[in-house]
């Protein structure tokens, strides 16, 4: 089977992680502060502040903004719930805008639609490693006095001219196992603001600057010098992981173009796209459908995924939730319904490649 992603760890890796082992500094330590300052370069930011997974980066990077009661954060719903879940345990309200299905990401003209006086933060969502419309986001932003706090979970090093997402705003990152950078699980928060930056570093630290020196109430949101030297090695050859990505989509998109009843995804004008996934629409007057395809492709030893089966709303536990409000998203619900990743990472050769094409193709009968 193909896999939809691949995790390889090189010797390089073994090297850094034997290090740390015999160190005997496995805790947050001094590869941690490698792995951001390295983290920070990559995107162009100031300042990033490693913690222990994305979620919790999503989380204090709102919880630093003294919400308060019935204040609303606007974002997308065609996202994982790992975004709503931060929301709700930041005791905010969550709001929906619609997405574009140009590049899966919350459609600007919506967003301005759905603003309220109780709007406080809005959200983008940098979805399978394209960035979302900054410029338009950025505006909306600046005009009703939003803060930005970007889910880049899925867009390390993604850019929108030429500008690292996540300088936008609060960057929120992941690295999740299946992430294009991993350190299993990990996370990172980047900011130009030098005072935010050290909130941060206090926040995720039970409140400490020093030992026992308790300035807030704080978390343990640290990351371990192990994580870090799963992730440190990675950041040497990222571009090229990167380079090879957008190969493997463009072989992909060549031997695709022409297949009736797909919808293709595109790095759109603006854009630098890293590639999280490769993403398709099965259109709507198709032979078959979205489901029928994975099942076909599996068949043919070609692995896929479903990123996301339903809008991120469309689960009881969120629908019954009193801090969740849900407005019709007609292209996010649609998209959920026609959208399949196929296998584009880095680890993929040239007859892995040409294997996934084939099986597309003969899936849909061309």
């Amino acid at each position: 089977m193909i896999a939809i992603s691949s995790v390889v760890f090189g010797e390089d890796v073994e090297r850094e992680v034997l290090d740390t082992l015999r160190s005997g500094i496995v805790a947050q330590g001094p590869k941690v502060k490698r792995f951001e300052e390295q983290f920070a370069e990559l995107v162009g930011a100031d300042h990033a502040i490693a913690v222990n997974n994305g979620t919790t980066a999503l989380g204090a990077a709102l919880e630093i903004q003294d919400l308060k009661p019935g204040d609303e954060v606007l974002t997308s719903p065609f996202t994982f719930v790992a975004t709503l879940n931060a929301i709700l345990d930041a005791g905010a309200i969550v709001r929906f805008a619609d997405i574009s299905a140009d590049d899966f990401n919350i459609d600007p003209a919506d967003a301005a639609s759905r603003i309220t006086d109780r709007t406080s933060v809005l959200m983008p969502v940098h979805l399978y490693g394209q960035s979302a419309d900054m410029a338009a986001l950025g505006d909306l932003a600046q005009q009703h006095g939003l803060a930005i706090v970007e889910d880049a979970a899925q867009a390390h090093g993604a850019t929108f001219d030429g500008r690292g997402v996540g300088t936008f705003g609060l960057g929120c990152f992941s690295f999740y196992a299946t992430k294009n950078l991993t350190t299993a699980e990990g996370g990172m928060i980047t900011t130009d603001d030098a005072s935010v930056a050290d909130r941060l570093r206090v926040l995720r630290n039970q409140g400490m600057r020093a030992r026992y020196q308790y300035e807030v109430v704080g978390h343990n949101y640290r990351m371990t010098d192990l994580q870090a030297s799963l992730g440190l090695p990675q950041l040497a050859g990222y571009r090229a992981q990167v380079e090879q990505r957008r190969r493997n989509a463009d072989m992909i998109t060549t031997g695709l173009k022409d297949v009736t009843g797909l919808t293709l995804p595109a790095e759109l004008e603006r854009r630098g796209h890293v590639w999280h996934q490769y993403t398709i629409l099965v259109d709507e007057d198709a032979s078959i459908d979205r489901d029928e395809l994975g099942s076909r492709l599996a068949d043919a030893g070609v692995g896929s995924g479903i990123y996301y089966p339903k809008t991120a709303y469309d689960y009881d536990c969120y629908r019954q939730h009193p801090n969740v409000v849900i407005e019709d998203t007609p292209v996010a619900t649609s998209v959920s319904q026609r959208c399949l990743s196929i296998p584009v990472h880095a680890n993929l050769t040239v007859d892995e490649v040409d294997t996934v094409v084939s099986a597309v193709r003969s899936a849909m009968g061309q």
